[in-house]
């Protein structure tokens, strides 16, 4: 795409004009700005106008400093630090529409083959204003174009996918799709150090989200990366702690403790709108510990068993297996004449210490049952021996 170059940029005058203006603070950045530009040291250049943008004092500078005096030399750039300057430098604008003008102005000087990371941040930048002002649609055809860009490319830079993964998980928040941002929202973490990059305000509110998506997404059955996380642990201490013991609460199937919290639904008003499908899922997971927890040649269960391991009627109990085999969360199969089923397989997940406990018991016995019958084999051909 053809830009229009700006009229040449008479740096000295537009410096000299500038350090009058500005507080004293900020001058030796000025003065640096004028040296580095003559010497032609890019590079440093380029730092000093990051410390610069980032000097708090600078804010009602910033927008002018960008569009005419880093205008002047941004071919010379690393693109992608262009666009992380001009990302920045964006969010002065309280004018949608300038806003919006200021980053597609910014995109069309970005060559979209030579710079592709740079070209896909600046699309992620533009999708999150375009979310921010309601514009749907729009976000997600700049998050379409962004995601085709970055699948193309090895050895992506973190910054680039952040961006892209929190307007990712912002977008399906706006939508309420729970499974998507709970996706997008842990893989954004995952390329940043929440500790340094969110404040803690941001910690809280990104976990009080993941558990609320957690809990609701209806394909979500396994919260193992989540309760690993360390961004969990904002949740305690705080109104939103009993939302982590419920996450738990979700992985151990424990319809006890979830029937001890529910009267905190209240609290979120859109839990206690998803009730009914929150019990169906509880109810799911209790069936899943309940399979878990039985010896592999003791999964054979009758209906009565499962109803009342999981606090249902018996003539629902067909309905719940249909339903987790469905959803893949078991494998096995069914004899309905009998009310039996015959179940294979568990979906794996990420243990509490009550299930680890458990599950080091069963790996004990059947360490046990391993040395009786070595005993027996060693037993049997000793008396082979003896015979001969």
């Amino acid at each position: 795409m053809q830009v229009d170059k700006p009229p040449r940029l008479d740096v000295d005058e537009y410096l000299t004009t500038i350090v009058s203006t500005v507080p004293p603070d900020l001058h030796p950045l000025l003065e640096s700005f004028k040296t580095l530009h003559h010497r032609k040291l890019w590079h440093q250049l380029t730092q000093t106008v990051s410390r610069f943008v980032d000097h708090p004092l600078s804010k009602p500078y910033r927008v002018d400093v960008f569009d005419k005096f880093v205008r002047d030399f941004e071919p010379k750039m690393n693109q992608l630090t262009l666009v992380q300057l001009g990302a920045k430098v964006s969010k002065e604008f309280a004018d949608p529409i300038s806003h919006l003008a200021f980053l597609t102005a910014l995109l069309s000087r970005i060559n979209k083959t030579k710079s592709a990371e740079a070209y896909a941040l600046l699309l992620s930048t533009l999708a999150h204003a375009k979310l921010l002002y309601g514009d749907l649609k729009g976000t997600k055809t700049d998050m379409d174009e962004a995601i085709k860009i970055l699948d193309q490319l090895d050895g992506v830079d973190p910054s680039v996918n952040a961006a892209f993964y929190a307007v990712a998980a912002d977008y399906y928040k706006a939508k309420a799709e729970y499974a998507p941002y709970y996706k997008n929202s842990l893989l954004y973490l995952a390329c940043i150090d929440p500790a340094v990059d969110l404040t803690a305000s941001e910690r809280l509110g990104r976990a009080h989200d993941l558990g609320v998506a957690a809990i609701l997404g209806d394909t979500i059955y396994n919260f193992g990366e989540l309760l690993m996380h360390p961004i969990l642990d904002s949740l305690d201490n705080t109104q939103h702690e009993w939302i982590k013991k419920l996450l738990f609460t979700f992985n151990e199937g424990s319809i006890g403790k979830f029937e001890s919290l529910a009267p905190l639904f209240g609290r979120e008003p859109i839990l206690q709108e998803n009730y009914p499908f929150l019990r169906q899922k509880i109810c799911l997971m209790a069936l899943i510990e309940s399979v878990f927890k039985r010896p592999a040649d003791e999964r054979t269960m009758s209906f009565e068993t499962i109803a009342q391991e999981t606090h249902l009627p018996v003539d629902e109990v067909e309905h719940l297996l249909m339903k987790a085999l469905s959803l893949s969360l078991i494998r096995g199969t069914l004899d309905e004449p009998s009310h039996l089923a015959t179940l294979t397989w568990v979906q794996p997940r990420v243990l509490s210490r009550p299930q680890i406990g458990a599950l080091a018991d069963r790996l004990t016995k059947w360490s046990e049952r391993l040395g009786e019958v070595e005993k027996f084999v060693l037993g049997a051909e000793a008396g082979k021996e003896v015979v001969a």
